[in-house]
Order: C-alpha cells, then structure tokens, then sequence
C-alpha cells in the first residue's frame, strides 16, 4: 500500500473540526481606523500610530463621543417625533433601542482600536471576537423587547390582524423569543469559529438521553404549547379544575399556568396536568357574563306565585343583577321539608359570582321575614303512647 493511500485514509478517518481558528479572519475584516479616516487627515494618524496605547485610548474617545451623540441627540430627536403620534409603542420602541446603539457602538470601536493598534496577537486576539459576541448580545436583548412589544401591538388590533389576539399573544411572543435566541446563538457560535452542525449531530444523543430524564418537563413544555395553540382559557378568564381549583388567570407560560384565587393565593398549576384535566372557563362564551343559582326552600302552604314574584323582584332590584337576560325563578322538586325553588340571575363579572349570591340571600332572609313567608328546615313530630296494660 502506497504513503499516499495510508495518509488518505488518515485524514478520512479523521473527525471533522468542530472548532476552527477565526480569530485572524474576523480581524482581517474589520477596517482599521485609519481606513476610516478621510485622506487629509491619514498622514497625520501616522504619527499617532507610533504610540499603540495612546492610538487605542483616541479611538475609545471617538467611538465614546460618537455613542453618545447617537444616543444624546439623535435618539432623542427620534423619541420627540415620536411623541407627537397617539400610539405608545413607537416610543417603548425606541426607549428599548437607545442602550443598544450605545453598546454596539463602543464595542465596534474597541474591535476597530485594538486592529489599528495592532493588538491581534496572543489571547489579545480574543478581544475581537469577545467584543462581536457582546454587540450580537445587546442586538438580541433589544430585539426581544421590540418583538414583544410588536405583538403585543398587533394583538391589540383584531380588526386587522386577525391572526393576533390576546390568546394567541403568549404563544407567538415564545415562539419568536426562541426564534431570536436561536439565531443569537448560532451567530454567535459562528464567531467562535465552532461549527453549529457539528454541535448539533453530537446534541441529538443528548437530546434523547435529556428527553428521557426530563418527560415530564417535557410534557410540560409541550401541552403549553398546544394550550397557548388551542386557547382554552386567556388572561382574566375564570377557570375551574378537577383538582376544585377556582380563580382568576394571571399567567400562561410554556411550562406552567398560574391562577389567583379568591383567597389572594397563587396557585402554579403544570400545563401536563391542565392538558389533561377538564377545565371549566367561567369567562368563555360569547359574552363575559356569568349565571348565578340560589337554592331556597319554600313551605308547602306557601303560594308558589306570590314566593316567585317577590323573588324576581329581589333578583330586578339588585343593582348587580343584570337586566338583560332576565332574571327568572324555577320550581325544581318536592323537598322533605319544602318545595325546592331556584333563583337565575345574570352578572357581569364571574369573580362576583360569591359576594352577589351572598348578598342575595341575606336579602331573600329578611323579605320572606317581612312578608311571613317560611323558610322550612327539618322537623320531626314525636307522639308518645300510653300502654294501659302496664
């Protein structure tokens, strides 16, 4: 077998670099200072390059000033045009920006210092790729700040963007949060010079190892999904559970939901078990109203008429009650100490649903009181027999 053949083997059964050096080729494409100079100034520049510390603290100094006039005066002038118009976005949006073009251009100035210094060498070639990294960190934070406040936007707006709504909100800002993470990440490792297919064919045997350890995380993760796709329930919404949990959305992540009770506490519920739960939405339908029940007991000798219409005029009276649907009464059975009757009203907000019924029976109490009307409970007649035998 030939040395040729041998050494072709070798290099096939070789694995492939991961890792490859990109300090000197991201060095290599970042202009120096001088190139950025206009040609009257350059011969003068010269001179100051003989000192490297002195030419790196310079360039700090003009990249510093042209950070801050950026973010003194031009963003400024932006956030002032953008004052006069009726949305509030426009200027979150620019509030979100305005650290970002400070930190992209103070880190672009050190990149281009230590390149016209002449500092690429050793672990000082490191400060090219480090600074790079920040700046794709401060574009990635402010981009997820603007994605949020663009959907949010936009969810606002159902009218034109019927894709968007406060259901769908949650879950299209995590997908684009993750969206952006992603290609942060894989810009960022192209800086290193870590090639990401390589990382990614080593991943998936993690991946499946991970998968198995974390299901029920996993599980999690993906009924989030489905329920931020589905939209049983939205933030606001009145929910029941299985579980006899009862409260107010306050919020819906990927892994978990939280509500808060009528007790003030905050109950973390995982999205695996809603997913498979029933969940009752006491705000769902086609309007935000709720129905109320009140269970009473009638007297048997009591005119059922004369109990229905004072307790429609109870239900009328009750500032609280709506209008609209009407309230309305129903005899319901035959009761071992009186006639079961039950009183329907409509409210506005499902959270009241406790505090209105309470309000209702104390009212019920006192008119049946006023009007002599008897409220039975369980009585038992006891006869006594006298044995005249005895």
């Amino acid at each position: 077998m030939s040395q040729k053949t041998e050494l072709a083997r070798s290099q096939s059964n070789k694995e492939p670099q991961v890792i490859v050096d990109t300090k000197t080729n991201l060095n290599e494409q970042v202009p120096t200072f001088v190139d950025l100079l206009p040609e009257q100034l350059q011969p003068y520049w010269q001179f100051i390059q003989q000192y490297p510390l002195a030419e790196v603290v310079i360039v700090l100094v003009v990249f510093w000033s042209l950070a801050y006039v950026l973010r003194q005066y031009a963003i400024n002038l932006v956030q002032t045009l953008t004052s006069h118009t009726k949305s509030q976005v426009d200027d979150q949006i620019v509030s979100a920006i305005r650290p970002m073009v400070f930190s992209v251009v103070m880190w672009f100035g050190l990149i281009v210092a230590t390149k016209s210094a002449g500092f690429v060498n050793g672990v000082l070639a490191y400060i090219a790729p480090f600074a790079s990294s920040m700046i794709v960190l401060a574009i990635l934070r402010a981009s997820l700040k603007v994605s949020g406040l663009v959907i949010s936007a936009l969810s606002k707006d159902t009218s034109r963007f019927k894709a968007f709504d406060v259901r769908t909100e949650p879950l299209i800002i995590i997908c684009s949060k993750i969206l952006l993470l992603l290609v942060g990440a894989y810009i960022t490792l192209l800086i290193w010079g870590i090639n990401p297919v390589g990382l990614l064919a080593s991943a998936g045997i993690v991946g499946i190892a991970v998968g198995f350890a974390a299901k029920d995380t996993l599980a999690n993760l993906f009924s989030g999904v489905f329920i931020l796709a589905d939209r049983p329930y939205k933030l606001g919404d009145y929910v029941n559970l299985d579980g006899g949990e009862r409260g107010q959305v306050t919020h819906i992540g990927i892994r978990s939901t939280r509500i808060l009770t009528n007790d003030d506490i905050e109950v973390t519920i995982p999205n695996g078990v809603i997913g498979n739960a029933k969940v009752v939405n006491e705000s769902g339908g086609s309007h935000q109203k709720m129905r109320i029940r009140v269970d009473i007991q009638c007297a048997y000798e009591a005119d059922l008429d004369e109990v229905e219409e004072l307790l429609i005029s109870i239900a009328k009276n009750h500032k609280e009650v709506c209008a609209h649907p009407a309230p309305r009464v129903r005899v319901r059975s035959f009761g071992d100490s009186g006639i079961n009757i039950q009183l329907m009203g409509w409210i506005e907000e499902p959270k009241d649903r406790g505090r209105i019924s309470h309000l209702l029976y104390k009212h019920i109490h006192r008119s049946f009181s006023e009007q002599g009307l008897e409220i039975p409970y369980p009585k038992r007649d006891l006869y006594l027999y006298k044995d005249s035998q005895i």
